[in-house]
């Protein structure tokens, strides 16, 4: 089981549970084709945006294997929510989890994306005791494959047309890392 003592502080952001509030910043980039184009829902409207969002605020723990963590990334300066945050349980008797992330473009290019992304994953090897921590992308996401090797992780696969993809078949990469691999951050500026 999983319960974060929340919020989690890192030099620039603040990882907590998702609420109804956050449905105005959620639908301004989860709204967007650009964003959506790799990920498996389309641009949603509002109404989709807080159905969505009801989920999410139900998930901010972990009880079980197949349960799903989602945790809101704002900025610590402002409060203004930027990223969405997502750590799956896949397996308990393996100890096998999956990282998500998706943030507002507005907001890319700064390594904030990173800097959240590494505190799921000390999450799921720290807190959680995963054994292996993986994460997909369609391949021609170079923004997602790229983040995923910043965060250390290797990659292990490159699926040819494994799925078919709004409409097209689609390649996808995967990454993972072992519990062994995790390298966290010496100190976490800020605190947790």
């Amino acid at each position: 089981m999983l319960k974060p003592s929340y919020p989690i502080e890192t030099a620039r952001l603040s990882l907590r549970p998702f609420t109804m509030d956050d449905l105005e910043a959620l639908y301004a980039f989860h709204s967007r084709p650009d964003v959506a184009r790799f990920l498996y829902w389309d641009a949603r409207t509002r109404d989709e945006t807080r159905a969505a969002l009801e989920n999410k605020i139900g998930w901010a723990q972990l009880r079980e294997g197949g349960d799903t963590l989602n945790i809101a990334a704002e900025l610590r300066e402002t409060g203004v929510l930027i990223g969405d945050l997502t750590l799956f349980w896949r397996s308990a008797e393996h100890r096998q989890g999956e990282i998500g992330f998706v943030f507002h473009p507005d907001h890319h290019g700064r390594g904030l994306a990173t800097e959240a992304s590494r505190e799921i994953l000390r999450l799921g090897f720290e807190d959680l005791g995963l054994h292996r921590i993986y994460g997909r992308c369609e391949a021609r996401n170079t923004p997602s494959a790229r983040l995923l090797e910043r965060l250390g992780m290797r990659r292990e696969a490159h699926l040819v047309e494994n799925e078919l993809f709004k409409g097209e078949w689609s390649d996808e990469l995967v990454y993972a890392m072992l519990r062994r691999e995790w390298n966290p951050p010496e100190e976490s500026p800020g605190g947790r």
